[in-house]
């Protein structure tokens, strides 16, 4: 891939000057990987560089392979996008609204106006939010004790809705219901059902809830940038034992799996010789499931965590079964109709099926969308275009 070196060169740059402390990028089509790259340190209070083989917590990028997971069933008729989902899911069974606080500082609920489906959970419509973007549940969790949704305890499930369901796209813990979904109906724990389903049929042998001796020794340390843009480890792992495996965001893996996930996409339900969806499902979880509703920006209510988040100014953002759907090109050169999203630590995927190209980045630094890991992006993404686009002129 002629690109290769400038890809090279951009990553290289950032985490020789520490701007990041290491990363790994991957892209590829239907058929191979065209570029793969690892640089900088896992941890820089220690000497291990990254390698591309390196474990990272992917975090949200989990929910599109949730979604998968609920996608096999509804398939098979076991899961309905439209059936009233409380029938499965008693905390969603008769869903409250937070309409504010009263004087007192108490919540103020009221019944939701119709009930939650598994589209709306799957589409973020269902009115569930994440505190992070939510100062009103930061709140609430303070005043009800309720704990955190990275505490993957069942409790923190527990929580009122924001707007009554198919209303407003919030982002929230919906995937979380959604894995809750796939175990009520399929009998088995999340894991064991992504594993049986789509980890082992698509030889996505490093990605897991909970990390193996193996993935243990290849872990990338987290990182967070201080005020001052420097950048320091810090302890951070997901607990091993978890109440509930968090489908929204508590996978662990590497670039190289997430690739043959992408890469099943690109080929319409097909890796590694087997086909885990049908082609006119793949089609449509790429399709806009939110009618006129459209992505906003989503503005930080947890500075350590998260910045504001906007992604593509000016372009109109659509949401599909747990992707994100640009709408026209992106300045990188990323085909309207694409599929997107990513993880709080800094981790990116995009999947471009007109182009047939699909690109994931790996870091592990905190607050979201951080400005240099977005630089990293940008330039890994924008060199794999230049690469497509010089192919295509070289043919």
């Amino acid at each position: 891939m002629q690109s290769k070196a400038q890809i090279d060169q951009v990553l290289r740059q950032e985490s020789d000057a520490k701007e990041i402390p290491g990363v790994v990028a991957m892209a590829a089509n239907g058929k191979e990987v065209i570029y793969q790259g690892a640089f900088g340190k896992r941890d820089l209070s220690k000497d291990d560089p990254m390698t591309a083989d390196s474990v990272f917590w992917i975090a949200s990028m989990s929910k599109a392979i949730t979604a998968a997971g609920a996608m096999q069933l509804v398939e098979q008729g076991k899961l309905s996008l439209d059936a009233p989902i409380g029938k499965l899911l008693p905390d969603l069974a008769a869903p409250q609204v937070l309409e504010g606080f009263d004087a007192k500082g108490e919540p103020k609920l009221r019944a939701a106006k119709n009930p939650v489906t598994l589209r709306h959970l799957m589409t973020h419509t269902a009115g569930l939010c994440y505190d992070m973007w939510n100062g009103d549940m930061v709140k609430y969790l303070e005043k009800t004790g309720t704990p955190g949704i990275t505490s993957c305890k069942n409790a923190a499930l527990k929580t009122p809705l924001m707007t009554d369901p198919g209303t407003r796209w919030e982002y929230g813990t919906n995937i979380d219901f959604v894995g809750k979904a796939v175990e009520a109906v399929s009998g088995k724990r999340l894991d064991a059902y992504l594993r049986g389903h789509l980890f082992t049929p698509l030889g996505m042998t490093d990605t897991d809830f909970k990390i193996g001796e193996s993935q243990r020794k290849r872990l990338v340390a987290m990182h967070q940038r201080g005020e001052d843009g420097s950048l320091a480890p810090i302890p951070f792992e997901l607990e091993q034992d978890p109440e509930f495996h968090m489908g929204g965001g508590g996978l662990y893996g590497t670039a190289g799996d997430y690739i043959k996930f992408t890469q099943m996409i690109l080929n319409k339900g097909r890796g590694n010789g087997n086909q885990v969806l049908k082609p006119e499902t793949v089609a449509m979880m790429g399709q806009n499931h939110i009618g006129e509703l459209t992505i906003p920006k989503m503005t930080s209510a947890v500075a350590f965590a998260t910045n504001d988040v906007d992604l593509f100014p000016g372009i109109v953002k659509k949401w599909g079964l747990s992707f994100l759907i640009n709408t026209a090109k992106t300045p990188e050169g990323r085909s309207p109709g694409s599929l997107a999203w990513a993880g709080l630590a800094n981790t990116y995927f995009w999947i471009d099926p007109s182009r047939d190209v699909s690109g994931v980045i790996l870091m592990q630094v905190l607050p979201f969308v951080d400005n240099k890991c977005i630089e990293a992006f940008t330039g890994f993404e924008r060199g794999v275009y230049a690469g497509l686009d010089a192919a295509q002129k070289a043919a």
